[in-house]
């Protein structure tokens, strides 16, 4: 996937609500396994709970979703976590929300608000990043261009990664996905030629949204 959301990090949060206690753990996974994975692990931590619910999801085009409301009334707890991370638009993440009951009943629509809620904040904890994959552009070159090519990457906004000095330098600039040759031909004219140009590893680079 070139371009995806998810979360930037694992973390947790956690909410009150009438006495009981809601712990949202949210957590950017690879796949399916690495999701189901994260919910045994919540389960095996929090196995006194009174739920631990989840949802995820996966995939480009978000075509592996699942929730379970683990004991919750139908459609209370899995489904409106799922709801959260469609709206959101995040893919390739976990949320496990599990709930000691506090002894006062919330009801169908205080269940819903309450894991609706506490999904939404440990995503809020967790950070959504937008994330773009890369490909690094090596440019070997004589030392004397390395104030031209500095001035003219910023100008440009191209990311320099790197900067090695030995018997010549090497940038290592990072280039948006599919957009590599139009760096390529930009590197070729600034140096009128006089650059070696190889193509690097590809990688994902995040930027924070919140």
């Amino acid at each position: 996937m070139p371009l995806y959301k998810t979360v930037k990090k694992s973390d947790e949060e956690t909410l009150i609500i009438k006495k009981s206690k809601f712990i949202s753990y949210v957590s950017p996974v690879k796949n399916e396994v690495e999701a189901n994975h994260f919910i045994e692990m919540i389960r095996k931590k929090h196995w006194d709970a009174t739920h631990n619910c989840y949802a995820y999801v996966i995939g480009e085009n978000s075509h592996i979703q699942k929730a379970s409301d683990d004991g919750e009334p139908s459609g209370t707890a899995g489904k409106p976590m799922l709801e959260v991370l469609k709206k959101e638009g995040v893919l390739n993440t976990v949320v496990v929300v599990t709930r000691y009951f506090g002894g006062i009943l919330l009801g169908a629509g205080g269940l819903i608000r309450a894991y609706s809620q506490a999904t939404t904040e440990g995503l809020q904890k967790a950070g959504i990043v937008e994330r773009e994959l890369h490909t690094e552009i090596l440019l070997d070159v004589d030392y004397t261009w390395i104030g031209k090519l500095e001035n003219e990457l910023y100008n440009k906004g191209y990311p320099v990664k790197n900067v090695e000095y030995a018997e010549t330098v090497r940038f290592t600039i990072l280039a948006k996905y599919m957009f590599e040759q139009q760096l390529e031909k930009f590197l070729v004219d600034v140096t009128n030629g006089q650059a070696v140009i190889n193509r690097g590893a590809t990688l994902y680079v995040d930027k924070l949204l919140i």
